[in-house]
């Protein structure tokens, strides 16, 4: 079969697969330019993908697609970069996908390769479009985009997250999952589709074949190569034989149907569909006679039967109706208005409370409380009288708090403050917190502070308060909307330039920080300290506050200098109070962090030992920020070649981390990689090995296989087998650790340099001195862009290059870059490390071969220059 008559055959079958039945005949029939026989293929095609056979399974696919993939260059020639292709999975509405495999570090992918991409410049864009919108994507729920190329002839292709699962109807069928197990399961899928809508993105074609459940239970959405950046202009969507639909019918809004624009109130449409199908086991409607207008008018202007109709059981089905009935309402307006509230309504019903979307009164929430509490009501009548009495007082009693908010201010706002030392462990007699507790309390506090719209301002502290609790729990998504409500209304009440603003800015920047967003989080805290700075009369503990949020920013940004100016000026004004608080902890904490980076070793042991004085006198002697401080020591006595001392410290960190935490926590396995790797630079190689396992062992089994924290974990081993001499093992860790790096941080970031920095190392230790000078010069590369200028990693690879270089005897370049490296190393405290000490002595070499006796003789004589 020739090309073209194929592009021809898969272009009619994907515009007619997701219709019905009838109305796929009646399109096919009226293709004039289409001969029978092409016909015949097309419908082959489409009984091929009615049917049940699994699309891992080879004999699936359709005879005209394995002909594709058996002529096409790139699957015997393996033009994938790094991928070996195993074997065709099957076709999708762009290309086909082959399920394949990376060697160097084991992982399995799909990858997906445009079939027509040279000849269809609109299904081209499509494609890039699906990279560019999954590469933004970064969620446990939603399938990865890992790799993107093109093949020599310029057909685009992308490696994207293999996911061995099923259609979720299928699972919970299969399965034969309870009411609840499938809400639960649906709940997931929400998160999901949540988080595309944080990040501006909706989907647009949600269905079962989209979202697959593994055996293990875990759900993965798939497949946003038509979604759309809420951004843009109204989406029209076409429905000629011409046309490319971004939908699957059954599962398709009215918005949709009519060619409206689209919202991700679109998303919580399909979202009602699938959900109707999961409780009542088919469709809301039956489209299997009917044509393609007489099916879409259907969706347009009938309503469904309720999902209980399907069934019969004990679940309480009048509930379920209402949350499916209006997550699928044709009316935009009175369908959920997004999908966390879709989601508030499914964890109201998992606990028996009320319904957002059911009309409130107070028999219906008496009736709720009666089924959360049935076995204590049916105890005895005396005591249901009781408890319905005090329900009805404390419904009464909440209508007249919410009238009473701004009386109750200050009463509040002392409240919230010791909800936040919970979780910042300012109440010296308060533990761990108990995180389902907090997440259940901080839901129902939400919900609360949704009904003071009449009080924006205690609202808005309201939500600063739990938005911060949020972040502090790691939940950044459901953080997110509540700082930027609390920032939206205190700019409604004090206008752009209130100290609340400024207050708001800076938390929203700090949540930004935690969520990688660098760029926006330092606009955020310089427009929050701009803002305090200009008050008349400032608030001085406000500024500094500032000042430190905006110094730790620069400090994750590398911007060191203005960093440390920032955090000395903070502290300075914090201790002027002469009072030990959490604030001036943490702000010298962070100016201890930037002398570390800043290789001012004195200082950041100080300021570290001032910060563990203030912790103990807050905390006690047992509490995670004690271990921080610990492990900060840590750091600086291995800088300062003093391992015997760092080993101390990294052990009374993993005490109380592990105290806390237990074993397998990222926290406990990090510090015990440091306890191992100062066990290594004593030479005490048995001990700190067992130890380094457990703890790449222990970071696999939190993060996965492919992860920078194992190829963090995988760094400190690989060195310790350099300095084992077991060549091979560290040079299969060193390539993995890069691989790793490449594949979720990208080619440029300095952790790929430091892996291709122990690649020279172990290349030069077998005395492959051009591949050693490569692979320094590739590390080097790396870190020059990343790091700051005098960075000591900066400086210990140049001597290790420098090394090199006068091996083979290229002496100018050489002395330029131990030169480089050594005036950085060797003003460090502490006696001279060996490098320096060996760099030295290839200065000597390097200047005696250049014929300058006196820079030779300086350096010969005179160690400190």
């Amino acid at each position: 079969m020739d090309r073209s008559r194929w592009e021809r055959i898969q272009d009619i079958f994907h515009r007619l697969s997701d219709m019905p039945l009838p109305a796929q005949h009646e399109y096919l029939e009226a293709a004039g330019d289409v001969d029978e026989a092409m016909k015949a293929e097309v419908r082959a095609m489409l009984r091929e993908d009615s049917s049940a056979a699994s699309l891992l399974d080879d004999e699936g696919l359709p005879h005209a697609v394995q002909d594709l993939i058996d002529q096409h260059a790139a699957f015997k020639e393996n033009a994938f970069g790094p991928y070996r292709i195993v074997k065709p999975l099957g076709e999708g509405g762009m290309g086909v996908v082959y399920l394949a495999k990376r060697e160097d570090i084991g992982s399995v992918v799909a990858i997906k390769l445009l079939r027509d991409g040279l000849l269809s410049p609109d299904r081209r864009n499509r494609f890039l479009a699906e990279q560019r919108t999954l590469a933004q994507l970064e969620h446990p729920l939603i399938a990865r985009i890992h790799d993107a190329d093109t093949l020599d002839d310029g057909t685009p292709w992308f490696a994207m997250e293999y996911v061995d699962g099923k259609p979720i109807t299928e699972y919970c069928r299969e399965h034969a999952c309870s009411i609840n197990e499938r809400l639960l399961l649906f709940r997931s899928v929400c998160e999901a589709v949540q988080y595309a809508h944080r990040h501006a993105i909706i989907h647009r074609d949600l269905k079962p074949s989209n979202i697959l459940v593994r055996d293990d239970g875990t759900v993965k959405l798939l497949d946003f190569g038509i979604a759309k950046q809420l951004e843009g202009s109204g989406i029209r969507v076409e429905h000629t034989l011409t046309g490319l639909s971004p939908m699957t019918l059954p599962y398709a809004s009215p918005e949709q149907i009519r060619g409206g624009a689209l919202g991700t109130q679109t998303d919580v449409y399909s979202l009602g569909v699938i959900l109707y199908e999961l409780l009542a086991g088919r469709l809301p409607f039956d489209f299997a006679e009917l044509s393609l207008a007489e099916a879409q008018k259907m969706i347009l202007e009938h309503e469904p039967a309720p999902p209980s109709t399907a069934r019969t059981g004990k679940a309480a089905w009048d509930e379920l109706d209402v949350l499916t009935l209006t997550a699928m309402h044709k009316d935009v307006l009175r369908r959920y208005p997004s999908v966390e509230a879709l989601i508030r309504d499914i964890d109201h019903y998992l606990k028996a409370e009320p319904l957002e979307a059911r009309p409130d009164s107070v028999s219906y929430r008496l009736g709720k409380f009666v089924v959360r509490n049935r076995r204590v009501l049916t105890a005895t009548a005396a005591v249901c009288a009781i408890v319905l009495g005090l329900v009805v007082f404390f419904v009464l009693r909440l209508n007249r708090a919410r009238n009473d908010a701004v009386a109750e201010a200050t009463r509040t706002h002392r409240i919230e403050r010791f909800m936040l030392t919970l979780f910042d462990g300012g109440d010296k007699s308060a533990g761990p917190s108990d995180s389902l507790r907090a997440a259940t309390l901080l839901d129902r506090g939400v919900a609360s502070a949704r009904s003071l719209n009449a009080e924006p301002a205690v609202q808005a502290e309201l939500y600063q308060t739990l938005g911060n609790m949020y972040q502090k729990l790691g939940k950044y998504d459901q953080a997110d909307p509540l700082l930027r409500s609390a920032l939206d209304r205190r700019k409604s009440i004090e206008g752009a330039d209130g100290p609340d603003v400024a207050e708001g800015l800076v938390a929203l920047g700090l949540l930004r920080l935690d969520e990688g967003r660098l760029a926006e989080a330092e606009r955020l805290a310089r427009e929050g300290l701009a803002i305090d700075r200009r008050r008349v009369p400032a608030n001085p503990l406000a500024v500094a506050k500032d000042e430190s949020a905006l110094g730790h920013v620069l400090e994750e940004r590398g911007a060191y200098d203005e960093a440390a100016k920032l955090l000395n000026e903070a502290v300075q004004v914090q201790s002027a109070t002469h009072e030990v608080t959490t604030d001036l902890s943490d702000t010298t904490t962070l100016l201890a962090n930037v002398n570390y980076y800043q290789s001012h070793l004195a200082a950041a042991d100080s300021l570290f030992r001032q910060a563990l004085a203030m912790d103990r006198e807050l905390f006690g002697d047992v509490h995670p920020r004690i271990a921080d401080d610990y492990y900060g020591l840590g750091l600086v006595q291995h800088a300062m070649n003093r391992d015997a001392e760092a080993e101390r410290d990294y052990r009374h960190a993993l005490a109380i981390k592990q105290s806390w935490y237990g074993k397998v926590h990222p926290d406990t396995a990090l510090i015990m990689a440091a306890v191992g790797q100062s066990l290594v630079y004593q030479g005490k190689y048995d001990e700190a090995a067992p130890i380094l396992q457990e703890a790449l062992a222990i970071q696999e089994q939190i993060f996965g296989k492919v992860h920078p924290q194992v190829a963090q974990a995988l760094n400190v081993v690989a060195v310790m087998e350099v300095k084992r001499g077991h060549l091979a093992e560290a040079e299969a860790d060193f390539r993995r650790m890069a691989a790793i790096n490449r594949a979720t941080l990208g080619d440029r970031h300095q952790l790929v340099g430091i892996a291709l920095l122990g690649l020279g190392d172990v290349y030069a230790e077998e005395k492959q001195n051009v591949r050693a000078e490569k692979s320094y010069r590739d590390a080097l590369a790396r870190l020059v862009g990343q790091l700051p200028a005098g960075h000591p990693t900066i400086a210990a690879t140049r001597l290790r290059l420098g090394h090199t270089l006068v091996l083979e005897r290229q002496y100018q370049e050489a002395a330029s870059q131990l030169l480089a490296g050594y005036d950085v190393l060797s003003k460090q405290p502490g006696p001279p490390s060996p490098r320096v000490q060996t760099a030295r002595k290839d200065l000597v070499t390097a200047y005696e071969a250049l014929g300058q006796v006196d820079e030779a003789n300086r350096f010969r004589k005179d160690p400190s220059r």
